[in-house]
């Protein structure tokens, strides 16, 4: 089991834990602006923000993605 995720770089990595992450480096206005996310940008909360990329999948995908780029090394 453990190799099907030896190619995934997201692999160990919560979702929450991406998030608090992007919250703290770029803000909600600025994820917002960036991903054209409106869970970002109206009346925004980290609570709201990840009860919404929890059930909207290409949400999420481009949250994972906006996430290795700018965050991993």
């Amino acid at each position: 089991m453990s190799g099907q995720q030896l190619n995934n770089p997201l692999h160990g990595i919560k979702l929450t834990t991406m998030l608090e992450q992007l919250f703290l480096e770029y803000g909600c206005e600025e994820l917002g602006d960036t991903l054209n996310i409106n869970a970002f940008k109206n009346n925004p909360t980290y609570k709201s923000s990840l009860k919404f990329l929890r059930t909207t999948p290409w949400a999420r995908e481009k949250v994972e993605k906006f996430y290795l780029k700018n965050m991993t090394n």
